[in-house]
């Protein structure tokens, strides 16, 4: 009875040994197919349901499914890109032509009626130049094509310069532009946050009515730096808040302004881009702040 005893023992040890040792292995294998699937690299093999387990054969199909769909994804976003830029460029030389003709005619000796035909027709010219340019860039970031490139950097630069661009605009209407300098440093792609700092920027002396005042400034926090743009316009109503950072969402007190409702939208997309975020709030006496933080060096 003993020598039976031994040898069931030895038999139950030796088939421990061996299922651990399957364990481990078909463990490693697993994890070896997860790792190729984050790297984009997983390709299913041919499996024997005899020799390996159901699981690994579940998870190979799943990922391969998966490999399959995120490459789908991919070249749709190729296929989509290389559209919008057949079509932006297809669209910018007539809608640069119309422009010119609109402003052509309206140097010309025209009647009243003629003279505001002309006007019209030059700011729809605009208007479409302008969203062809915002579309493609919006196309751009949104399908990966062009990446953010996120650097140290000092801010107050990068918002001189975005508010020098608008300063004609805001002396022309009697808005005061004022920019107050901070010495704050971010981690931020300079060419993209000034474009979202110039939206910001726009929508503040839009909205301002003569006599009022737009300013820039930043400050620094514990994990981010926080671009603000205040002004004292109308301000955006609390149940507009969650509304206008919408793609092409126009608000109803906005309607008679110029613009396609695409800025705040892009702005947002360039602070999430690079690791921050976008937030609107009431400013004290009436007004709207638009705050972009931005990651901290």
């Amino acid at each position: 009875m003993e020598i039976v005893f031994l040898i069931l023992s030895l038999g139950a040890a030796a088939w421990a040994v061996r299922e651990r040792v399957a364990s481990r292995r078909l463990l490693r294998r697993l994890g070896e197919m997860l790792e190729r699937a984050e790297a984009g690299q997983f390709r299913e093999e041919v499996f024997d349901e005899s020799r390996q387990s159901a699981l690994e054969t579940k998870l190979a199909h799943t990922l391969s499914a998966g490999a399959l769909s995120r490459e789908a994804v991919e070249a749709e976003k190729v296929r989509i890109q290389s559209l919008l830029t057949d079509l932006s460029h297809q669209i910018k030389t007539p809608a640069a032509n119309v422009l010119l003709y609109a402003q052509l005619l309206a140097e010309q000796s025209l009647a009243e009626e003629g003279r505001t035909c002309a006007a019209a027709l030059e700011a729809q010219a605009e208007k479409l130049r302008a969203l062809t340019e915002v579309l493609t860039r919006l196309s751009r970031l949104e399908t990966g094509i062009l990446d953010l490139h996120p650097v140290p950097g000092a801010l107050d630069p990068m918002l001189a310069e975005a508010a020098a661009q608008f300063a004609p605009k805001a002396a022309e209407k009697g808005v005061a532009l004022t920019v107050v300098p901070s010495g704050a440093e971010a981690v931020f792609d300079p060419k993209w946050t000034g474009e979202a700092v110039c939206n910001l920027l726009d929508n503040a002396v839009k909205y301002t009515p003569a006599g009022g005042a737009v300013t820039v400034g930043a400050a620094v926090y514990e994990l981010f730096c926080r671009v603000r743009v205040a002004d004292t316009g109308p301000g955006v109503p609390e149940e507009e808040r969650s509304k206008i950072f919408r793609r092409f969402y126009r608000a109803p007190g906005a309607r008679e302004q110029e613009g396609v409702g695409v800025g705040l939208y892009l702005a947002r997309e360039i602070a999430q881009g690079q690791g921050g975020y976008l937030k609107v709030d009431p400013a004290e006496g009436g007004g709207a702040v638009f705050s972009v933080f931005l990651p901290r060096p």
